[in-house]
């Protein structure tokens, strides 16, 4: 058996590689090398955690090693890309129901002493927990568009029912930190805090999404932290404190970049606003154009900027879009990316697809650096995008996105729109930007359009 004094060396190892790896991660340069150096680290500690001397069987280590190991082959295998915000939603749920369910066989095995610190640290992993497996199942369903879940239950007193609802469970946690031998409590806890979780995360929607990934990401780090100091594993609390802590940085951006509260997403004040306008009112004045006819606008342009949103995701463009990208560079004219911190349904969803085709890293450009030059740009192409560029945002304080910065592309000397329909974006409101005078809509799917493009430049 290996000494105890080992075992916390491995874990202090363990933990600088999680910080060189979140070091790494920082730069796309670096990322794939943070990655392993993280995956490393995670490594050494599972394998520590194996040799510990409090570990005497190991069929049921090796029985959930072997499902694990199955089922997340067979995710990897069949989630598409475009589902990675469901994957992430689900994972972070998984997280904490981990952490609910490892608190309570401790608590169940050996009860702590009453009001102690691991007592605390406990009932902590029920509420954080709980809440988080709830909140991203639920998360889960918004983001996979099922009809049910589409649009928010709407009822009166959403506040005060939040504020009931995390008043009884933290009352409810003292007596059960009061009382540890008793864990009727702590299953009271979980109710409470499951119920709590859902209510928070369902008046949230639209562009909100990604903030609520991030939170959720930062809860289910906060969860495996506490559960930490239930089972005395200092790896276990220090990764969690990391994920927590990035996850409620990553918070904070996100908060930011859509002009919203930190308070308000941490107790769930986020909800939608009201319809603006009706689409019929808004799309009077839209002008449809073909691929030859947008082919024409590159023979005088000297600078383009492609604005990415889900929509190219969902249509597997990044690869059309980099050859679109070379064809244009090719021929003299400057491409540069303009990337919203929300667009797709995750962060840094399109600098990953983007990634994936090997667009040079210096060509994505931030909202700021963006907005700087579009009044100077020739054409601007949104694909796929709709909330990150929608100009209510700034003109309409009714509107669900008031307040968020945009990519303002209607700067642009013209504007190209490439998607399927008018249909509204996840915020499910109107965009006036595709009825603007210098819009053209091209009607497409994301890839077939692209290609068309690329085949139509190369003709003219």
């Amino acid at each position: 058996m290996i000494p105890e004094s080992v075992i916390v060396l491995a874990y202090l190892l363990a933990s600088v590689l999680f910080i060189l790896g979140i070091k790494g991660l920082t730069h796309p340069r670096t990322a794939v090398r943070g990655n392993l150096t993280g995956a490393l680290g995670m490594l050494i500690a599972v394998l520590a955690t194996l040799f510990h001397s409090g570990i005497i069987e190991y069929h049921w280590i090796i029985l959930g090693l072997i499902v694990g190991s199955v089922m997340g082959a067979v995710l990897a295998l069949k989630v598409r890309m475009t589902a990675m915000p469901q994957m992430v939603a689900l994972l972070n749920g998984f997280g904490g129901a981990a952490s609910v369910l490892v608190a309570a066989a401790e608590l169940i095995r050996t009860p702590p002493p009453p009001v102690s610190d691991i007592a605390i640290a406990t009932f902590a992993s029920a509420i954080i927990g709980a809440v988080t497996f709830w909140g991203s199942l639920l998360a889960f369903a918004k983001l996979q568009e099922y009809k049910a879940f589409r649009e928010p239950i709407r009822y009166p007193l959403l506040q005060p029912i939040n504020a009931v609802l995390g008043i009884l469970a933290l009352g409810a946690s003292v007596l059960g930190v009061l009382d540890p031998s008793a864990p009727g409590w702590y299953w009271v806890v979980v109710a409470l805090s499951s119920v709590l979780g859902l209510t928070l995360v369902n008046p949230i929607g639209g562009a909100d999404m990604p903030v609520v990934i991030a939170l959720l990401n930062s809860y289910s780090g906060l969860a495996a932290a506490a559960t930490g100091f239930v089972l005395g594993n200092a790896v276990l609390i220090i990764s969690g404190s990391l994920v927590g802590a990035s996850g409620i940085i990553l918070t904070n951006i996100m908060c930011k970049a859509m002009n919203r509260s930190m308070f308000n997403v941490l107790f769930g004040v986020l909800q939608e606003g009201e319809q603006a306008a009706k689409a019929d009112e808004v799309y009077r004045t839209v002008k449809s154009a073909t691929a030859e006819e947008i082919a024409m606008l590159f023979d005088t342009a000297r600078r383009v900027v492609i604005v990415p949103g889900y929509g190219m995701a969902v249509a597997q463009a990044q690869h059309a879009v980099r050859d679109l990208y070379h064809l244009l560079e090719s021929r003299g004219i400057e491409v540069l990316f303009g990337i919203h911190p929300v667009a797709g349904r995750m962060p840094g969803h399109m600098n990953v697809l983007l990634a994936e085709v090997e667009i040079p890293y210096d060509k994505l450009k931030e909202l700021d650096e963006i907005n700087a030059i579009l009044n100077e740009t020739d054409v601007a192409i949104v694909l796929g995008a709709n909330d990150v560029v929608n100009p209510l945002a700034k003109t309409d304080p009714k509107s669900p996105i008031a307040g968020m910065p945009i990519i303002e592309v209607d700067k642009a000397k013209t504007v190209v729109v490439i998607k399927r329909s008018l249909s509204p974006g996840f915020a499910n409101i109107p965009n006036p930007l595709f009825a603007a005078p210098n819009t053209l809509m091209f009607f497409a799917d994301g890839k077939r359009a692209v290609l068309d493009l690329v085949a139509a430049i190369k003709e003219s």
